[in-house]
């Protein structure tokens, strides 16, 4: 069995691709170029957890139309990424404007155009109130649009094995899986030393808090 793994190289998307491994499939790694600010670390980090589990094929693609399109502070130079003290509620500004349907629309060709069983996308419990396209509604709509869009009998099924997860949950299924996590990054702004302060960083950090782990990346 093969599975289209969603692979930023952060901390939830190689927890699970480790999972997808545990779960009976060979992986194919597909990363996404966006012009995020972090994207040469989170490449490096993504390639690294490839290589830890043998993918198939690790393919690269570049949606640099996300970065022209705007409307994002993980892609506009000119929009401030916010601490998490100074986010609020509602849709953050880190918010890439329906990021996922593009990202799993080139997931859903890939995995057809290898035969492959299933995609795996790394949404959670925490996304949903920031994040329209990370809720189950949407991810139970795009089923829909991958069986009715690919030809009969491709059977492609996206997993989403983490949906119901906050994530020191999907921590501690990766440390039991010995994920190797200081080849994972999470930061927003910075591509050395993670700075800490993001809202991406913040809730890291306190999963591994709570999980009673130190976090074996750099920080400010």
């Amino acid at each position: 069995m093969k599975a289209v793994c969603l692979l930023s190289g952060g901390m939830d998307s190689s927890t699970l691709a480790y999972q997808a491994r545990h779960d009976g499939y060979d992986i194919l790694a597909l990363h996404f170029n966006y012009g995020q600010r972090t994207e040469e670390k989170e490449r490096e980090c993504a390639k690294r957890i490839a290589h830890h589990l043998n993918a198939l094929e690790f393919l690269d693609v570049d949606l640099a139309y996300l970065k022209m399109a705007g409307g994002s502070s993980l892609t506009d130079p000119a929009m401030k990424v916010q601490s998490h003290d100074e986010t609020g509620g509602g849709i953050p500004g880190t918010y890439v404007p329906f990021r996922n349907a593009n990202l799993l629309s080139v997931a859903t060709s890939f995995a057809e155009a290898r035969g492959a069983d299933a995609i795996y996308i790394g949404v959670q419990s925490s996304d949903y109130s920031g994040y329209p396209d990370c809720r189950p509604e949407f991810i139970d709509a795009f089923q829909k649009i991958i069986t009715l869009g690919t030809r009969p009998g491709a059977g492609i099924t996206l997993k989403t094995p983490f949906v119901a997860l906050n994530k020191t949950d999907i921590l501690k299924i990766g440390l039991a899986m010995k994920v190797p996590y200081e080849d994972t990054w999470s930061c927003y702004t910075e591509n050395e030393v993670a700075c800490g302060t993001c809202s991406s960083c913040h809730f890291r950090l306190e999963a591994f808090r709570q999980a009673g782990e130190q976090d074996p990346i750099p920080y400010r």
